[in-house]
C-alpha cells in the first residue's frame, strides 16, 4: 500500500531513527546512566529491568571507552560526503532485507517500488554510493522481520537489552538473526563491515547527546522510545504511542496513587518511585524535543547528500576544463 507524502517523511525520520539507535547500539553506543534504586513496580513491557539496567551500563561503559574514542577518530579522518557515501552503500544493500519483508507482509506494490530503488541506486547510482532512487519519488522504506512476525500475530514479547547488541525484544532476536542471514553485507569482509559500524556510531553522536542531557534516566528514556519507535513500524505509522505498561501513570501518577503537579521551579512532577526521575518541562515535553531532535538528523543526511552531489559536480566540471 502506497504512502502518503507526510507518511514518507514520517519513515525517512524514523530510518533516521533506526539508524541512530540500532546502529548505536550494534556499535556498542550508550549514554549515561543514573545510580537510582530499581523500581519497586516492575513494568510487564520490562519484567528484567535489573537485568537490562546492568546490561545498560556495561555497554555505555565499553561504548565511552572504545566505540566512542575510535568513532571520534574515524569522523576527524573521514570527510563528511566520504561518511554519507557509505552510509547510502550499505543502506541500499539493506533494501534486499526490505524488498523481502514487503513480500511476506503481502505489500506486493510496496515490493515493486523497492525493488526499482534498489535497482536503480546500485545502478545509477554507483553501487548504492547515490541515493539517485530519493530524486526519482522512490523513498526509502523499512521493513524487518521483526515487522513481518508482528504482521503475521507473534506477540513483542519482553524488553531485552543484549550484551553489546543493545535494545531488542523477544520478538525482534529471531527477527535479527533471519535480517542478518538475508543481508548481502553480512557476507562482506570484517573491515567493510567495521567501517560500517564506526560510520553508524558517528552519525549516531549528536542523538546520543541529546539522551544525555534530556533525559534524568537515559535507560527509562531509551526504552520508550525504542518501543514506540518499533510498534510505529509494525503498524506502518498508524500508532502514534506505544501503550507500555503503566508509562502513562509513569508520567501523570495516574492509576497509582501517585501525586502529580508542578514543582516550586516550574516543572511538572511526574513521579515519586524510586528509580524513576523522568522529568518533563512546563512548557516543552521531552519527547516533542527528541522528535525534533531526530527531524534535525534527517535534514542533516539530506544536506550532507546534496553536498556530496554538489563535489561530484565540481569533479565533473574540473575533468571538463583538464579537456579543454
Amino acid at each position: 500500500m502506497n504512502r502518503p507524502h507526510n507518511g514518507n517523511r514520517n519513515v525517512k525520520i524514523q530510518h533516521t531513527f533506526s539508524s541512530i539507535l540500532l546502529g548505536a547500539s550494534i556499535t556498542l553506543a550508550g549514554c549515561a546512566t543514573t545510580e537510582a534504586a530499581q523500581p519497586a513496580i516492575v513494568n510487564k513491557a520490562d519484567p528484567y529491568e535489573s537485568f537490562n539496567r546492568k546490561m545498560f551500563v556495561f555497554n555505555d561503559t565499553v561504548d565511552n571507552y572504545v566505540a566512542e574514542p575510535i568513532s571520534n577518530a574515524y569522523k576527524w579522518i573521514t570527510p563528511q560526503f566520504m561518511q554519507t557515501g557509505v552510509f547510502n552503500f550499505f543502506n541500499n544493500l539493506k533494501n534486499v532485507n526490505v524488498v523481502i519483508n514487503d513480500v511476506l507482509q503481502a505489500k506486493f506494490s510496496q515490493s515493486a517500488e523497492d525493488t526499482g530503488r534498489l535497482a536503480i541506486n546500485s545502478t545509477v547510482g554507483l553501487g548504492g554510493l547515490f541515493d539517485v532512487a530519493k530524486h526519482v519519488g522512490l523513498e526509502q522504506n523499512e521493513e524487518d522481520f521483526d515487522q513481518t512476525l508482528a504482521v503475521w500475530g507473534v506477540p513483542q514479547g519482553s524488553y531485552l537489552v543484549l550484551p553489546l547488541l543493545g535494545p531488542s525484544t523477544a520478538r525482534g532476536i529471531p527477527g535479527a538473526v533471519f535480517d542478518t542471514a538475508a543481508n548481502p553485507s553480512s557476507y562482506i569482509g570484517m573491515p567493510v563491515q567495521l567501517v560500517s559500524m564506526l560510520n553508524t556510531r558517528a552519525s549516531a553522536e549528536g542523538a546520543l547527546k541529546f539522551i544525555d542531557e534530556a533525559a534524568l534516566d537515559p535507560y527509562v528514556f531509551t526504552r520508550e522510545s525504542f518501543l514506540q519507535w518499533r510498534n510505529n513500524l509494525a503498524t506502518d505509522g498508524k500508532s502514534e504511542a506505544l501503550d507500555v505498561d503503566g508509562f502513562e501513570d509513569e508520567l501523570s501518577g495516574g492509576d497509582k496513587g501517585e501525586a502529580s503537579g508542578k514543582s516550586a521551579s516550574g516543572e511538572a512532577g511526574l513521579s515519586n518511585k524510586p528509580g524513576f526521575a523522568l522529568r518533563l518541562d512546563a512548557e516543552t515535553n521531552q519527547f516533542e524535543q527528541a522528535s525534533h531532535s531526530f527531524s534535525s538528523a534527517a535534514q542533516s543526511f539530506d544536506d550532507t547528500a546534496k553536498s556530496f552531489e554538489e563535489a561530484g559536480n565540481k569533479v565533473d566540471e574540473l575533468k571538463k576544463l583538464k579537456k579543454h
